[in-house]
C-alpha cells in the first residue's frame, strides 16, 4: 500500500535555530551578559526546537554570548529531545528532586561562569534558588531579552503562522456548516459544547491528514464557543446551552502549527438581525477595520489601541468595552507586545499581533472580531480571511 505523505512539515530546519540563537547571542552582547538561562517552555522551544510538557522536573536552556546552547533536561526526556532534533548540546539529571541539584549538570557543562548572566523573568523563586546553588559565582540579571527576540518572526516561522491561519479559517467554516446542515436537515441546533468539539476535531484532523511531523503542544486547534448572554463574558467557556433563533454567538478559534499560534474570531447572528444586533456588530467591524489600518511599522502599540477603540467610544458604546485591541502572538497565544494604552512598543515588520476589539452587553451578548495580523513594510496583512461583515455572518433560518 502506498502512503501519501503530506508535503508540509511542522518542524523547522536546524539552520533556523542557528539564526535564532545568533540573534539572541547578539542581544546578550549588547546587554553585557555572558549568557542567559531560561526555563520558560516557550523559550526552550524557540531556542532549540524541543517541545515538552512542563512539570516539576526542570527543563532549561543556557545560551552563551558566543551562541553555544546547552539543553538541560531530566534523563526521561533525553530520547524525546534527541528524536525532535533539539539544536543544543544535551545534559541530563537523573531524577527530581534527586540527591544532586538538578542544575548541577548544566553548571558543569557550561564551565566556569562568573559575573552577569541573564535569567528569564518567568523563573520561580524555587528554580532560582536551585540555580544559585549550582552557579555559585553568577550574578543573575532578570531580563526579557528572549521574549523581545521572539517579537519579530523569521520567514520560516511566518509560514507556520500562515498555515495555522488557513486551518483556523477552515475551522470557522466547519462550525458554520454544522449549524447550516442541522437547519437544512430539520435537526436540532448544536450546543456550544458540540460546536467546540466539532471545530477542534476538524482542526486537529486537518493537521494529521495534511502535515508531517506534527508538533504536539497542549493546544493544537480549538477555542471558545459561546452564544447569547454567555458570549457577554469575554473568556467564557462552552456550555451545554443549545443555539436558538435570534442568538448572537461567537466562534473564537485558533490553531498552532509548529507551535506557532493564530487566532480568528467571528461573531454571528442566527436568524434576522435586530437593529441592536446590527448596530453592535457594525461598530465592532468598523473598529476592527480601523485597527487594521493602525497596525503598521513604527506605530506604537498604545497608539494603535487608541485608534481602534476610539471607534467604539465614538459610536456611544464605550461602556461595553472590557479589553484592549490585541496582543502579540507567537509560541504563546498571548504574548507581548500588548496593543494597549500602557505599552509604548513600536510595531516592527515581521511582528504578528491580534486585532480583536470587542464589546460585551450583559444579559444580551458579546461581539468580537479578531484576525492575526502580520506587520508588513507598508502596513499589515490579516492572516485569517473568513468574512467579517454581519451580512456574511448571518445564518438564516
Amino acid at each position: 500500500m502506498t502512503v501519501d505523505i503530506a508535503a508540509f512539515t511542522q518542524r523547522l530546519d536546524p539552520e533556523v535555530y542557528d539564526r535564532i540563537q545568533a540573534r539572541v547571542a547578539q542581544r546578550l552582547t549588547a546587554e553585557g551578559l555572558q549568557a542567559i538561562v531560561t526555563d520558560d517552555p516557550e523559550d526552550v522551544s524557540y531556542l532549540t526546537g524541543f517541545f515538552h510538557h512542563p512539570g516539576e522536573r526542570p527543563v532549561a536552556v543556557l545560551l552563551t554570548d558566543a551562541g553555544d546552547a546547552t539543553l538541560l533536561l531530566p534523563e526521561l526526556e533525553r530520547q524525546h529531545a534527541e528524536e525532535q532534533g533539539a539544536r543544543a548540546s544535551i545534559v541530563a539529571f537523573a531524577e527530581y528532586p534527586g540527591v544532586e541539584n538538578p542544575f548541577a549538570p548544566l553548571a558543569r557543562a557550561a564551565g566556569a561562569h562568573s559575573g552577569r548572566v541573564g535569567v528569564t523573568t518567568q523563573v520561580t523563586q524555587h528554580r532560582l534558588a536551585l540555580m544559585n546553588g549550582a552557579f555559585a559565582a553568577v550574578e543573575w540579571v532578570p531580563t526579557e531579552l528572549v521574549t523581545r527576540a521572539r517579537y519579530v518572526k523569521f520567514p520560516e516561522e511566518i509560514e507556520q503562522h500562515r498555515e495555522a491561519a488557513r486551518i483556523t479559517d477552515l475551522m470557522l467554516t466547519a462550525g458554520v456548516s454544522l449549524i447550516t446542515d442541522a437547519i437544512a436537515d430539520g435537526d436540532r441546533l448544536p450546543s456550544e459544547a458540540e460546536l467546540a468539539a466539532h471545530v477542534g476535531r476538524t482542526g486537529v484532523g486537518l493537521m494529521y491528514a495534511e502535515h508531517r511531523e506534527v508538533v504536539v503542544i497542549s493546544f493544537l486547534a480549538g477555542g471558545l464557543v459561546y452564544a447569547g448572554a454567555n458570549s457577554a463574558i469575554p473568556h467564557g467557556l462552552p456550555s451545554g446551552y443549545r443555539l436558538r433563533d435570534g442568538d448572537t454567538f461567537m466562534l473564537s478559534l485558533g490553531a498552532a502549527v509548529g507551535g506557532r499560534f493564530v487566532e480568528g474570531e467571528r461573531t454571528f447572528v442566527l436568524g434576522e438581525p435586530s437593529a441592536d444586533q446590527r448596530r453592535y456588530h457594525d461598530a465592532v467591524r468598523a473598529a476592527q477595520a480601523e485597527g487594521s489600518r493602525a497596525i503598521a511599522p513604527g506605530v506604537r502599540c498604545a497608539d494603535s489601541n487608541a485608534r481602534c477603540l476610539s471607534v467604539i467610544r465614538e459610536a456611544g458604546l464605550g461602556q461595553y468595552l472590557r479589553h484592549r485591541q490585541g496582543h502579540g502572538i507567537g509560541l504563546g497565544m498571548h504574548e507581548p507586545p500588548w496593543l494597549e494604552d500602557g505599552d509604548p512598543t513600536p510595531l516592527e515588520v515581521g511582528m504578528i499581533v491580534s486585532n480583536e476589539p470587542g464589546i460585551y452587553i450583559p444579559g444580551h451578548a458579546g461581539y468580537r472580531i479578531s484576525d492575526s495580523m502580520l506587520v508588513t513594510s507598508d502596513g499589515s496583512e490579516p492572516l485569517t480571511s473568513y468574512p467579517r461583515s454581519l451580512d456574511d455572518c448571518t445564518i438564516p433560518l
